[in-house]
């Protein structure tokens, strides 16, 4: 699940700076995707969750520390790229 809602963040991601560039309303796209982003996050935390309560301790001390750095990154980039037009806005005004 986290997966499809990863690529749905990064396509609203996207679609938001296609919006702004094309002169259009782009602050639905920028709602969606940092909501898909969020949802994507609260995704990876369930996945853990059922690792922790199956006791798989594998897969926690495998995935979990590159995973966590990784989540952060992608997390602020998204914040980063999806505020860039309401920055851009507000500096040319």
């Amino acid at each position: 699940m986290w997966l499809i809602l990863g690529i749905i963040a990064i396509a609203a991601t996207f679609i938001n700076l296609y919006m702004y560039k094309a002169g259009k309303d782009y602050r639905l796209a920028m709602a969606a995707g940092l909501s898909f982003t969020a949802l994507t996050l609260c995704s990876q935390y369930s996945l853990v969750s059922v690792w922790v309560k199956g006791e798989v301790w594998a897969a926690l001390l495998d995935v979990v520390p590159t995973m966590e750095i990784w989540l952060w990154i992608l997390t602020i980039i998204s914040i980063g790229l999806n505020i860039t037009p309401i920055l851009l806005d507000s500096k040319n005004k």
